[in-house]
């Protein structure tokens, strides 16, 4: 049977409800969101002389909680308009309307007696056939099952999203006890394909895998961190970025998701295992306590274990709870000599053996906190999941973790996690004796270009599942190499596609990157049949190397820097004139160089979370790899005639002028930086060099050819010139902008207009390039130019002076 999703109904539009609604919407399915009528009117509404019965009323609560969803940041939409894919009604006059879906998702409060009474209404209008989930994670699926009919109990299973459903990736599919294999396949497949998340099977236990470990390893350090004397300061620092973790690590993630929400699922896990060994570890400790007496929930309370206050001169300042005397006080300063050790292992998975071999507080911390988690997930197989891979995936997933504990296992070495556990008092599982005493030293290897993960029963490495549509570099690194430098490593991808991965620190483009980029298209035009510019880092790029650019113009290295600026003009100019086909598939931050470069490809295929914008003008420049080129000319493809192209043309200069950045690939398409027609979005990143590898096939089969050099880029010289000129002044004018702001912007509108020439004419991209360098270079003999750059280099954020 082909199942196919055009129209979903959801069924509560609290927080859960409407980011799901949303993200049904990103990927272009219908929605209907529904929600209870209100009992009372409203103050408003009894002054407007409305009744309970009218049809604003009546929709009120959906309609305001969409509302809310919708302004809130991070946004749950890719774009705005997106929104209009989702219908509201409510659960009295628009129940009937469910017969008309392909997927009933049931998001109402966690009680078993009321969730029974949605399903009873639901079972009244759904059509057989029609797929029904539930997004509980704590109500056991044969209580929800009870009394349904036999078509419901067979296509029902629950569907578990992670809070903000668009950017957590975690799908856990739990089958109900009658659910057909066919719906929990189809589930699985639809969450990785459409979705773009990783889904993950899991059994109907309290909390499924991902909360489940999460709780565990969260109210583990809550207990820890008073045996060892911790502050929330050392030990947000410890469970940050230096282990692969959010960079709101432990205690800042408790307030941003509710102290009160982690309670209810501890106090949960209380309940409902008594027979887990770490049963102890899921009772509140005392801080917690007086923290939920005193409503310090966290960010929706305005104070959790931190707290923000202005200080007399009106500045902010973050405060944190002193776990001792429960007061607020200054932030302290941390510093550990073990994380010293770790500041030139670039990779988290790299830093795991050097920060559990610490002679400090960190390194006991770390041999503690990882022989507790080693101890846990071992005895949780097979009783949330028969397979350890679906452990990682889902702590991957679902808690933003670089690598998942048996990951971290592997990087300690499983002799030494075994030694660890030993030392804190914790048994081995007797799998793990066996995995060892059967010769398995490691929980997974790689075996041509693919994963394998140790099955238990099956005592041995086996292929992990699903890994057919991906490419991961990570695996394919070592054996497919085909050049590198210290900047790229150039790989094959199969079938005459090469990938070029970007290896820099933030991916930044520096001469290395340079080299290599120009070598993997000399590669690729001589033995090959298409270049994917593509990572699975955490961003794209981040953009030029500022920090090489700072250094000559402080020396006043100025030859120099105009031969690097070129160099960089003519290695975008190579992408596009290559004689084969070149695609970048960026994803994540994609700043500055590393937008110009994605320009200059034949074909962009994005994450959907892709922050892509030219944002040059923070460190008091314009792009200078050809960006101000290419948004003029981007400009001059759109003139029309009898159009008014100051207007167009006005359009990409303030994308640029104001240094905007998409909030998703999708909104590029509004700065003309993604193109319709052209580029593509991918929503699961885990198959984008997948993805992009198929498209540069697509154009090398269908008989690419070299373009040929544009000579015909209309721009309007000092009729152009004399707009940007005046709207500049009047921005000064209104201190709008400093004078260094008007400086640049005067600059870029220089090279959009094509110079000073009298009237409209057509020109070459490299007479626009040659302008463009030009108005870099003299940037960068400006003071307030240096001020920028050093103050973005040091505080990592852009100066207004």
């Amino acid at each position: 049977m082909t199942r196919r999703i055009n129209k979903v109904a959801v069924i509560g539009s609290g927080i859960m409800g409407s980011g799901i609604a949303c993200h049904f919407a990103n990927i272009g399915v219908e929605v209907l969101l529904l929600d209870i009528v209100p009992r009372e009117l409203t103050e408003k509404e009894q002054a407007k002389g409305l009744t309970l019965e009218n049809p604003v009323v009546r929709n009120r609560i959906v309609n305001d909680n969409l509302t809310s969803a919708l302004k809130s940041k991070p946004s749950p939409i890719y774009h705005q308009k997106f929104a209009n894919r989702i219908q509201t009604g409510n659960l009295e006059d628009d129940l009937h309307k469910i017969s008309g879906v392909d997927w009933i998702i049931e998001v109402v409060v966690e009680r078993l007696d009321i969730k029974k009474k949605v399903f009873e209404q639901i079972e009244k209008h759904r059509k057989p056939g029609t797929l029904i989930t539930s997004n509980t994670s704590g109500i056991p699926i044969s209580f929800m099952n009870e009394g349904r009919s036999e078509d419901f109990q067979k296509h029902f299973a629950v569907t578990h999203f992670f809070n903000p459903p668009r950017y957590l990736k975690l799908f856990e599919v739990v089958p109900g006890p009658d659910c057909s294999q066919e719906v929990t396949d189809f589930l699985m497949s639809y969450g990785e394909k459409f979705l773009g998340k990783t889904s993950v099977l899991a059994k109907d236990t309290p909390a499924f895998i991902g909360n489940r470990i999460g709780i565990f390893g969260i109210q583990s350090l809550f207990h820890q961190v008073k045996e060892m004397g911790l502050t929330v300061e050392e030990v947000d620092k410890l469970t940050g970025p230096v282990i692969g973790r959010p960079k709101s690590a432990t205690f800042r993630t408790v307030d941003v998701v509710g102290l009160d929400t982690l309670v209810h699922v501890a106090n949960g896990l209380y309940e409902n295992c008594p027979e887990d060994e770490a049963h102890g570890l899921f009772k509140l400790p005392g801080f917690i306590e007086t923290m939920m007496e005193n409503k310090w929930l966290g960010s929706k309370t305005g104070q959790g274990f931190y707290k923000k206050v202005k200080s007399d001169d009106g500045k902010s300042d973050i405060l944190s709870l002193d776990l001792d005397t429960m007061e607020y006080r200054t932030k302290k300063k941390v510093s550990f000599p073990t994380l010293e050790l770790t500041k030139t292992i670039d990779k988290p998975i790299d830093r795991f053996k050097v920060l559990t071999g610490g002679k400090d507080k960190a390194g006991e911390f770390y041999r503690k906190n990882f022989s507790a988690l080693f101890a846990y997930v071992q005895n949780r197989i097979p009783e949330i999941s028969d397979e350890l891979y679906r452990i990682d995936d889902a702590m991957k997933a679902g808690f933003g973790w670089d690598n998942g504990p048996f990951e971290i296992w592997d990087a300690i070495g499983v002799e030494k996690g075994i030694e660890l556990m030993k030392a804190e008092g914790y048994e081995t599982a007797s799998w793990i004796t066996e995995m060892t005493e059967g010769g398995n030293s490691s929980f997974y290897t790689v075996k041509d270009g693919a994963t394998f993960y140790y099955d238990i029963p099956a005592k041995k490495q086996v292929k992990k599942p699903g890994q057919d549509a991906f490419i991961i570099l990570d695996n394919i690194r070592k054996s497919n190499e085909v050049w590198k430098n210290s900047g790229v490593v150039v790989e094959d991808l199969g079938d005459g596609i090469l990938n070029c991965e970007f290896q820099s620190k933030m991916n930044t483009i520096g001469g290395d990157v340079l080299a290599g980029l120009n070598k993997a298209i000399d590669l690729a035009e001589k033995d090959f049949q298409g270049l994917v510019i593509g990572n699975q880092g955490a961003n794209f790029s981040v953009g030029a190397n500022i920090g090489m650019i700072f250094m000559m113009a402080v020396e006043q290295e100025y030859d120099e820097l105009n031969m690097a600026i070129k160099m960089f003009q003519d290695t975008m100019m190579r992408m596009r004139y290559s004689s084969i086909p070149t695609i970048s598939a960026p994803h994540g931050m994609t700043l500055g160089g590393g937008c110009e470069l994605s320009l200059h490809a034949d074909k962009i295929v994005a994450a959907a979370e892709t922050y892509i914008g030219l944002v040059e003008f923070g460190v008091g420049v314009i792009p200078g790899g050809g960006g101000s080129k290419e948004m003029a000319l981007r400009a001059s493809d759109l003139f029309r005639k009898d159009d008014v192209e100051l207007n167009v043309l006005r359009e990409h200069f303030l994308t640029i002028g104001m240094a905007k950045v998409s909030t998703s690939a999708y909104e590029a398409y509004d700065l003309n930086i993604l193109q319709k027609g052209k580029d593509v979005v991918v929503v699961n990143k885990d198959r984008q060099i997948a993805e992009a590898k198929k498209h540069a096939l697509l154009l090398a089969e269908a008989g690419y050819t070299k373009p040929i050099k544009r000579t015909d880029v209309k721009v309007l010289g000092k009729q152009a010139l004399g707009m940007f000129l005046v709207g500049t002044d009047a921005m000064y004018a209104g201190k709008y902008i400093s004078d260094h702001d008007k400086k640049i912007a005067n600059k870029l509108a220089y090279v959009m207009a094509g110079g000073d020439l009298s009237e409209a004419g057509y020109v070459s991209e490299q007479y626009l390039l040659d302008i463009e360098r030009e108005a870099f270079l003299s940037l960068c003999t400006e003071r307030k130019t240096l001020e920028r750059i050093q103050h973005m280099l040091k505080t990592g954020k852009p100066l207004r002076n």
